[in-house]
């Protein structure tokens, strides 16, 4: 049976579940395929510590260089990931006519162009299952099972540590600070969160969704980005009474010839099924127009979970190395046309307005600012909190630019009633 070649950049926490997943299933592997997968060398530049996974020591070394050029190796695996010396080397495994399977969203996400590029112009394989949902197989389905398709929207929950915290603060009330503690705890959250918290790993993963969405490459800053510090468990109670929980959402959706792209927290309606994803769990759904809506739903991360995506990668180019093809599907299926991004300030989206007041008199007021700027209040509910000399009113708008937003906040800011900020959050669109 054919043996085609495969060198680690990288022996973390995934590294060593693809290297568990080869050594456990590399025979139903080699037997699905008509191929067998074998792993010639591992590169890291800490090789003694143990990863709970046997490894013959003559595979391991420090110098990646020796793995990329090494001629026996046809695939090259980076689990590196940021964006620095992961990206030199991928550059030179694409270069060097190299399959390269990565998990690294971030290095895709601000240099994917040059890549996809580099791997079209190579005629070689650049996979990146595991980049987005780690275990769940939502880069094939876009670029294959869903390639007759054009895509109207994606809508994912992206980031397990943002949907732990935000499900542990609506169940258990607690505030933020102390679920964000709990998380590090846990090992859900790193010693430094903010690039969970703040929306960036998601917007990496939104990029990637969205060049996919629409055949072309995303730069990074086209997407906007907002992070959940701001959200309180007051706001996930008031949210949830009237018909709504909130969630970090990656929004990917495609109007005529524009293309939106937006990461944010946002009330999603309880009969949604994005609304039902708790905890560390990932899911991304997607509409289509021959398919409808399909829901993808998994574990975001982990190791055998994005080991697993990995693997899948490795089996496919696996098999067209063993059929004699190369490249058999590009990294990104151009569809036509380029499409223009939309600042995210003018994508449209009912918003939930949270203000705290001073009187017991002031639904028409607050209402009647956000009608002035040319929006429609959808709903207005009052509370009364202990901690609020006065009700709080809460408004759900109709649809409406950010910009268009901003104005009527800042009117209600004005009112002498209004004791402090005024919180804002988007509906999602459905």
């Amino acid at each position: 049976m054919r043996e085609i070649g495969i060198g680690i950049l990288g022996f973390g926490t995934v590294g060593a579940g693809v290297v568990e997943g080869l050594i456990k299933n590399g025979d139903i592997m080699a037997e699905r395929l008509g191929a067998r997968p074998v792993l010639r060398k591992i590169a890291d530049l800490d090789i003694t510590s143990d990863r709970g996974v046997e490894v013959d020591k003559s595979i391991l070394t420090t110098d990646a260089a020796a793995v990329i050029d090494d001629p026996g190796i046809d695939i090259i695996v980076e689990l590196i990931g940021g964006c620095g010396i992961a990206l030199d080397f991928v550059r030179k495994a694409l270069s060097a006519g190299k399959a390269v399977v990565t998990a690294n969203k971030k290095l895709l996400a601000e240099h994917g162009t040059e890549l996809y590029e580099l791997a079209d112009k190579n005629n070689v394989d650049l996979c990146f299952e595991a980049s987005v949902g780690g275990g769940i197989p939502i880069i094939k389905s876009l670029r294959e099972a869903l390639c007759a398709n054009r895509i109207n929207s994606i809508y994912g929950i992206l980031n397990g540590t943002c949907n732990y915290i935000l499900t542990k603060m609506e169940t258990e009330g607690l505030a933020f600070d102390t679920v964000l503690k709990d998380a590090q705890e846990q090992g859900f959250a790193e010693a430094d969160p903010g690039l969970d918290i703040d929306g960036f790993d998601t917007a990496h993963k939104a990029v990637i969704l969205s060049s996919l969405a629409c055949g072309h490459p995303v730069e990074m800053d086209a997407v906007g980005v907002e992070g959940i510090r701001g959200i309180s468990s007051t706001d996930i109670k008031y949210a949830l009474s009237m018909g709504y929980r909130i969630k970090l959402i990656a929004l990917v959706r495609r109007e005529a010839s524009e293309l939106e792209a937006l990461v944010a927290p946002m009330l999603v309606p309880l009969d949604n099924m994005l609304a039902s994803v708790n905890g560390v769990f990932n899911a991304v759904m997607v509409n289509s127009d021959l398919d409808d809506t399909t829901l993808y739903y998994g574990r975001g991360a982990g190791r055998l979970p994005t080991g697993s995506a990995v693997l899948g990668d490795i089996c496919d180019i696996v098999r067209s190395r063993a059929d004699g093809v190369a490249c058999r599907m590009p990294a990104i299926p151009a569809s036509g046309k380029r499409i223009t991004l939309k600042p995210s300030a003018q994508i449209k989206s009912k918003y939930y307005l949270r203000i705290d007041t001073s009187e017991q008199e002031t639904f028409d007021k607050c209402a009647s600012l956000v009608a002035e700027c040319g929006i429609a209040v959808e709903s207005i509910e009052k509370y009364t909190e202990s901690s609020c000399p006065g009700p709080t009113v809460v408004i759900i708008t109709g649809m409406a630019e950010e910009k268009e937003i901003e104005t009527a906040v800042e009117k209600i800011r004005a009112l002498d009633i209004v004791s402090g900020d005024v919180v804002k959050l988007r509906v999602m669109p459905v």
